[in-house]
Protein backbone atom coordinates (compact mmCIF):
# COMPACT_ATOMS: atom_id res chain seq x y z
CA UNK A 1 0.00 0.00 0.00
CA UNK A 2 1.34 3.43 -1.15
CA UNK A 3 1.88 6.35 1.59
CA UNK A 4 -0.95 7.63 2.52
CA UNK A 5 -0.94 11.65 3.21
CA UNK A 6 -4.39 12.98 2.16
CA UNK A 7 -7.65 10.90 3.68
CA UNK A 8 -11.07 11.48 2.79
CA UNK A 9 -13.65 11.28 5.57
CA UNK A 10 -17.23 10.09 4.33
CA UNK A 11 -20.70 9.59 6.43
CA UNK A 12 -23.64 8.31 6.09
CA UNK A 13 -26.17 11.47 5.37
CA UNK A 14 -27.87 12.45 9.37
CA UNK A 15 -26.18 9.54 11.22
CA UNK A 16 -25.89 12.10 14.42
CA UNK A 17 -23.87 9.76 16.27
CA UNK A 18 -20.91 9.93 13.70
CA UNK A 19 -20.59 13.60 14.16
CA UNK A 20 -18.22 13.24 17.33
CA UNK A 21 -16.80 10.34 16.01
CA UNK A 22 -15.70 12.40 12.45
CA UNK A 23 -14.34 15.97 14.41
CA UNK A 24 -12.16 13.48 17.04
CA UNK A 25 -10.74 11.40 14.25
CA UNK A 26 -10.06 14.67 11.89
CA UNK A 27 -8.04 15.43 15.19
CA UNK A 28 -6.31 12.28 15.09
CA UNK A 29 -5.33 12.38 11.62
CA UNK A 30 -4.03 15.38 11.11
CA UNK A 31 -1.56 14.97 14.51
CA UNK A 32 -0.39 12.47 12.52
CA UNK A 33 0.44 15.08 9.76
CA UNK A 34 -2.32 13.58 7.39
CA UNK A 35 -4.28 15.72 5.52
CA UNK A 36 -8.01 15.69 5.89
CA UNK A 37 -10.40 16.39 3.47
CA UNK A 38 -14.33 16.02 4.06
CA UNK A 39 -17.19 14.94 1.79
CA UNK A 40 -19.15 18.58 1.94
CA UNK A 41 -21.99 17.14 3.71
CA UNK A 42 -20.10 15.64 6.21
CA UNK A 43 -18.36 18.12 7.27
CA UNK A 44 -21.71 19.78 7.51
CA UNK A 45 -22.48 16.87 9.84
CA UNK A 46 -19.68 17.31 12.46
CA UNK A 47 -20.11 20.95 12.20
CA UNK A 48 -16.67 22.19 11.04
CA UNK A 49 -17.18 24.95 9.29
CA UNK A 50 -13.57 24.99 8.21
CA UNK A 51 -12.28 21.74 6.97
CA UNK A 52 -11.20 21.31 3.45
CA UNK A 53 -14.35 20.07 1.36
CA UNK A 54 -15.35 18.68 -1.98
CA UNK A 55 -18.11 17.03 -3.81
CA UNK A 56 -18.68 13.05 -3.44
CA UNK A 57 -17.94 12.64 -7.09
CA UNK A 58 -14.82 14.54 -6.65
CA UNK A 59 -13.50 12.81 -3.34
CA UNK A 60 -11.96 9.36 -4.66
CA UNK A 61 -9.03 11.68 -6.59
CA UNK A 62 -8.06 14.23 -3.48
CA UNK A 63 -7.22 11.71 -1.34
CA UNK A 64 -5.41 8.52 -0.66
CA UNK A 65 -7.78 6.56 1.19
CA UNK A 66 -11.40 7.08 2.23
CA UNK A 67 -12.59 6.40 6.04
CA UNK A 68 -16.12 5.55 5.49
CA UNK A 69 -18.36 5.85 8.75
CA UNK A 70 -22.04 4.49 7.56
CA UNK A 71 -23.75 0.84 6.39
CA UNK A 72 -23.65 -1.31 3.36
CA UNK A 73 -25.45 0.95 0.94
CA UNK A 74 -23.29 3.98 1.82
CA UNK A 75 -20.13 1.86 0.59
CA UNK A 76 -21.70 0.54 -2.74
CA UNK A 77 -22.35 4.28 -3.20
CA UNK A 78 -18.97 5.63 -2.98
CA UNK A 79 -17.49 2.23 -4.29
CA UNK A 80 -19.22 2.98 -7.57
CA UNK A 81 -17.89 6.63 -7.60
CA UNK A 82 -14.23 5.55 -6.95
CA UNK A 83 -14.78 3.44 -10.04
CA UNK A 84 -16.69 6.34 -12.84
CA UNK A 85 -13.61 8.22 -11.37
CA UNK A 86 -11.08 5.20 -12.46
CA UNK A 87 -9.31 5.67 -9.36
CA UNK A 88 -8.15 2.59 -7.13
CA UNK A 89 -8.67 4.54 -3.85
CA UNK A 90 -9.06 1.68 -0.62
CA UNK A 91 -12.17 2.71 1.50
CA UNK A 92 -11.84 1.79 4.89
CA UNK A 93 -15.68 1.36 5.94
CA UNK A 94 -16.63 1.40 9.63
CA UNK A 95 -20.22 0.16 10.91
CA UNK A 96 -22.76 2.62 11.64
CA UNK A 97 -25.79 0.73 9.76
CA UNK A 98 -27.76 -2.32 10.68
CA UNK A 99 -26.07 -5.12 9.11
CA UNK A 100 -22.42 -3.90 8.19
CA UNK A 101 -21.58 -6.67 5.98
CA UNK A 102 -18.89 -4.68 3.47
CA UNK A 103 -18.38 -1.92 6.59
CA UNK A 104 -17.23 -4.45 8.86
CA UNK A 105 -14.75 -2.35 10.84
CA UNK A 106 -16.11 -1.90 14.05
CA UNK A 107 -15.68 1.84 16.21
CA UNK A 108 -13.09 -0.28 18.61
CA UNK A 109 -11.08 -1.36 15.71
CA UNK A 110 -11.04 2.34 13.82
CA UNK A 111 -7.47 3.55 14.85
CA UNK A 112 -5.44 0.60 15.27
CA UNK A 113 -6.77 -0.18 11.60
CA UNK A 114 -6.29 3.47 10.22
CA UNK A 115 -2.96 2.90 12.30
CA UNK A 116 -1.90 -0.06 9.95
CA UNK A 117 -2.79 1.80 6.75
CA UNK A 118 -0.75 4.68 7.85
CA UNK A 119 2.01 1.99 8.41
CA UNK A 120 1.30 0.17 5.04
CA UNK A 121 1.04 -3.07 6.53
CA UNK A 122 -3.26 -3.21 6.39
CA UNK A 123 -4.51 -6.20 5.10
CA UNK A 124 -6.32 -4.64 1.37
CA UNK A 125 -8.88 -6.99 -0.21
CA UNK A 126 -9.66 -6.61 -4.17
CA UNK A 127 -13.62 -7.09 -4.62
CA UNK A 128 -14.24 -7.30 -8.49
CA UNK A 129 -16.97 -4.91 -9.59
CA UNK A 130 -18.76 -5.63 -12.83
CA UNK A 131 -19.66 -3.03 -16.02
CA UNK A 132 -23.51 -2.95 -17.06
CA UNK A 133 -24.25 -1.83 -20.75
CA UNK A 134 -28.00 -1.39 -21.71
CA UNK A 135 -27.72 -1.68 -25.67
CA UNK A 136 -30.81 -0.24 -27.43
CA UNK A 137 -31.26 -0.37 -31.34
CA UNK A 138 -27.28 -1.19 -31.52
CA UNK A 139 -25.83 1.74 -29.28
CA UNK A 140 -25.22 2.06 -25.90
CA UNK A 141 -27.99 3.55 -23.64
CA UNK A 142 -27.01 3.02 -20.23
CA UNK A 143 -23.63 2.30 -18.68
CA UNK A 144 -22.63 1.58 -15.25
CA UNK A 145 -20.60 0.20 -12.96
CA UNK A 146 -21.87 -2.33 -9.73
CA UNK A 147 -20.12 -3.77 -6.59
CA UNK A 148 -22.43 -6.18 -5.75
CA UNK A 149 -25.40 -6.70 -8.91
CA UNK A 150 -27.60 -5.90 -11.55
CA UNK A 151 -31.33 -7.58 -11.58
CA UNK A 152 -33.61 -7.49 -14.05
CA UNK A 153 -37.06 -7.72 -12.85
CA UNK A 154 -40.17 -7.83 -13.87
CA UNK A 155 -42.96 -4.93 -12.21
CA UNK A 156 -44.76 -5.80 -9.14
CA UNK A 157 -48.21 -6.44 -11.32
CA UNK A 158 -46.63 -8.10 -14.22
CA UNK A 159 -46.67 -11.82 -15.21
CA UNK A 160 -43.57 -13.92 -15.06
CA UNK A 161 -40.98 -13.22 -17.63
CA UNK A 162 -38.72 -14.82 -20.11
CA UNK A 163 -34.66 -13.72 -20.13
CA UNK A 164 -32.23 -15.26 -22.52
CA UNK A 165 -28.83 -15.77 -21.32
CA UNK A 166 -25.64 -16.07 -23.36
CA UNK A 167 -21.54 -16.49 -21.95
CA UNK A 168 -18.90 -15.46 -24.95
CA UNK A 169 -22.41 -15.06 -27.33
CA UNK A 170 -22.95 -18.63 -26.49
CA UNK A 171 -26.26 -19.16 -25.26
CA UNK A 172 -26.52 -20.59 -21.62
CA UNK A 173 -30.04 -20.53 -20.49
CA UNK A 174 -33.46 -19.56 -20.75
CA UNK A 175 -35.15 -17.95 -17.81
CA UNK A 176 -38.63 -18.21 -16.75
CA UNK A 177 -38.94 -16.18 -13.92
CA UNK A 178 -39.22 -13.32 -11.54
CA UNK A 179 -36.39 -12.20 -12.89
CA UNK A 180 -32.75 -12.63 -12.72
CA UNK A 181 -29.57 -11.97 -10.77
CA UNK A 182 -25.84 -11.19 -11.97
CA UNK A 183 -23.96 -11.05 -8.90
CA UNK A 184 -20.25 -10.85 -8.22
CA UNK A 185 -18.72 -12.78 -5.24
CA UNK A 186 -19.25 -9.39 -2.79
CA UNK A 187 -23.11 -9.39 -4.15
CA UNK A 188 -23.32 -12.98 -3.06
CA UNK A 189 -24.31 -12.59 0.54
CA UNK A 190 -27.00 -9.61 -0.41
CA UNK A 191 -30.11 -10.50 -2.94
CA UNK A 192 -28.50 -13.62 -4.43
CA UNK A 193 -28.53 -14.97 -1.42
CA UNK A 194 -32.20 -14.14 -0.52
CA UNK A 195 -33.08 -15.79 -3.67
CA UNK A 196 -31.26 -18.99 -2.79
CA UNK A 197 -28.30 -18.23 -4.71
CA UNK A 198 -24.58 -19.64 -3.33
CA UNK A 199 -22.60 -17.73 -0.83
CA UNK A 200 -19.50 -17.26 -2.88
CA UNK A 201 -15.74 -16.39 -1.37
CA UNK A 202 -15.24 -12.46 -2.24
CA UNK A 203 -11.84 -13.02 -3.91
CA UNK A 204 -13.05 -16.13 -6.26
CA UNK A 205 -13.12 -15.12 -9.78
CA UNK A 206 -16.60 -15.38 -11.03
CA UNK A 207 -19.81 -14.19 -11.86
CA UNK A 208 -23.12 -15.86 -10.51
CA UNK A 209 -26.52 -16.09 -12.59
CA UNK A 210 -29.47 -16.71 -9.87
CA UNK A 211 -32.93 -16.77 -11.62
CA UNK A 212 -35.49 -15.17 -9.02
CA UNK A 213 -38.56 -17.78 -8.48
CA UNK A 214 -38.01 -19.50 -11.40
CA UNK A 215 -41.24 -21.05 -12.99
CA UNK A 216 -39.09 -24.21 -14.35
CA UNK A 217 -37.87 -26.54 -11.43
CA UNK A 218 -34.14 -26.94 -14.34
CA UNK A 219 -33.55 -23.04 -13.82
CA UNK A 220 -31.31 -23.26 -10.89
CA UNK A 221 -28.39 -20.77 -10.31
CA UNK A 222 -25.28 -20.94 -12.19
CA UNK A 223 -21.24 -19.73 -11.44
CA UNK A 224 -19.39 -18.70 -14.50
CA UNK A 225 -15.67 -17.21 -14.94
CA UNK A 226 -15.21 -14.19 -14.21
CA UNK A 227 -13.58 -12.79 -16.95
CA UNK A 228 -17.22 -13.79 -19.02
CA UNK A 229 -19.21 -11.67 -21.22
CA UNK A 230 -22.71 -11.96 -20.10
CA UNK A 231 -25.73 -10.63 -22.72
CA UNK A 232 -29.10 -10.63 -20.74
CA UNK A 233 -32.44 -9.99 -23.53
CA UNK A 234 -36.03 -10.23 -22.19
CA UNK A 235 -38.57 -11.26 -24.61
CA UNK A 236 -41.20 -8.76 -24.52
CA UNK A 237 -43.88 -7.88 -26.82
CA UNK A 238 -44.00 -4.85 -25.42
CA UNK A 239 -46.64 -5.43 -22.71
CA UNK A 240 -44.45 -6.42 -20.41
CA UNK A 241 -42.50 -3.98 -17.71
CA UNK A 242 -39.05 -5.38 -17.59
CA UNK A 243 -36.76 -3.44 -15.64
CA UNK A 244 -33.15 -3.27 -14.92
CA UNK A 245 -31.60 -1.86 -11.37
CA UNK A 246 -27.87 -1.90 -10.08
CA UNK A 247 -26.45 -2.56 -6.69
CA UNK A 248 -30.40 -1.51 -6.25
CA UNK A 249 -29.01 2.34 -6.51
CA UNK A 250 -30.40 3.32 -9.93
CA UNK A 251 -32.01 1.67 -12.83
CA UNK A 252 -34.53 1.81 -15.96
CA UNK A 253 -37.56 0.84 -17.90
CA UNK A 254 -36.17 -2.08 -20.82
CA UNK A 255 -37.75 -2.09 -24.20
CA UNK A 256 -38.48 -4.62 -26.92
CA UNK A 257 -35.00 -5.84 -28.24
CA UNK A 258 -32.84 -4.61 -25.37
CA UNK A 259 -29.88 -6.25 -24.26
CA UNK A 260 -28.22 -5.92 -20.89
CA UNK A 261 -24.18 -6.47 -21.36
CA UNK A 262 -22.68 -7.48 -17.97
CA UNK A 263 -18.28 -7.82 -17.86
CA UNK A 264 -15.76 -7.38 -15.33
CA UNK A 265 -15.09 -3.83 -14.49
CA UNK A 266 -11.32 -2.50 -15.35
CA UNK A 267 -10.14 -2.17 -11.57
CA UNK A 268 -11.39 -3.88 -8.88
CA UNK A 269 -12.91 -2.01 -5.73
CA UNK A 270 -9.78 -1.81 -2.66
CA UNK A 271 -11.16 -2.36 0.75
CA UNK A 272 -9.12 -1.88 4.26
CA UNK A 273 -9.98 -5.42 5.62
CA UNK A 274 -10.47 -5.43 9.60
CA UNK A 275 -7.62 -6.90 11.45
CA UNK A 276 -9.00 -8.95 13.81
CA UNK A 277 -11.30 -11.04 12.00
CA UNK A 278 -11.55 -13.20 9.08
CA UNK A 279 -14.45 -13.74 6.78
CA UNK A 280 -15.46 -16.37 7.40
CA UNK A 281 -15.89 -14.81 11.30
CA UNK A 282 -17.87 -12.15 9.74
CA UNK A 283 -20.33 -14.51 8.33
CA UNK A 284 -21.10 -15.92 11.67
CA UNK A 285 -21.80 -12.52 13.38
CA UNK A 286 -23.44 -11.30 10.39
CA UNK A 287 -25.37 -13.92 9.14
CA UNK A 288 -25.03 -16.54 11.84
CA UNK A 289 -23.83 -18.95 9.23
CA UNK A 290 -23.31 -22.03 10.22
CA UNK A 291 -25.27 -22.37 13.40
CA UNK A 292 -27.18 -25.59 14.55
Amino acid sequence: MSRITRVGLVAKHHVEAAAGVLAELAAWLEARHVDVVFETATAGLAGLQKARTTTPDALPAACDLIVLLGGDGTLIGMARRIARADADVPIAGVNFGSLGFLTEITLDELYPSLEAALAGTAQIEERMMLQARTLRDGASFADELVLNDVVITKAALSRIIDLSVAVEDRPVMRVRADGLIVATPTGSTAYNLAAGGPIVHPVVDAVLLTPIAPHMLTNRPLVVSGASRIAVTPAMNGNEEVFVTFDGQSGHALEPGDVVTISRANKPLRLVRSSSRSYFDVLRQKLKWGER
